[in-house]
């Protein structure tokens, strides 16, 4: 039985995770295994690949002479970063849907959980349990994010 689903967001990329519990043995034991990554392939263009040219807010004039203006990059990493979370929201409510899960933990960077909230709180069942941690955790590996999460309470051991 599916009693939680982790998802650990950064600006680029997300895992889902989920916690299972193994109902057939006496002593109650969980499952924490990785299902699935998603990956932003816009925020992953570096540079040119991504901009017309690599440095912001410079228009060089022909004598050496440089203007500054704002190119509103800002402006577009945060629709990057809004799309993506579009993305992460989209395939959440198809896991919920498919496991049924008790409880959704969202870890993701400060920035970054506010988009995801404003995105996926109206979406979500009203029975299902929502914790956050706004905390990079991305790079960690299962077994250590699964430690992590159960030494400060937010999952069973």
């Amino acid at each position: 039985m599916q009693n939680s689903i982790v998802t650990v967001i950064n600006r680029t990329k997300a895992r889902f995770f989920v916690l299972e519990s193994n109902e057939f043995e006496p002593e109650p034991s969980f499952n924490f295994t990785e299902i699935e990554a998603l990956s932003s392939s816009t925020q992953e263009l570096q540079g040119q690949e991504l901009w017309s040219t690599t440095k912001p807010g410079r228009n060089r004039g022909t004598v050496g002479q440089a203007h500054s203006y704002d190119d509103h990059r800002d402006n577009h990493q945060i629709e990057f970063e809004r799309r993506f979370a579009r993305e992460v929201t989209t395939r959440l409510a198809a896991l919920i849907q498919q496991g049924n899960p008790r409880q959704l933990l969202l870890i993701a960077e400060p920035h970054l959980m506010g988009i995801i909230r404003e995105i996926l709180v109206p979406e979500l069942p009203k029975n299902l349990k929502l914790n956050e941690l706004t905390k990079d955790l991305y790079q960690l590996k299962v077994h250590e994010l699964h430690q992590y999460l159960t030494s400060k309470a937010l999952l069973p051991t």
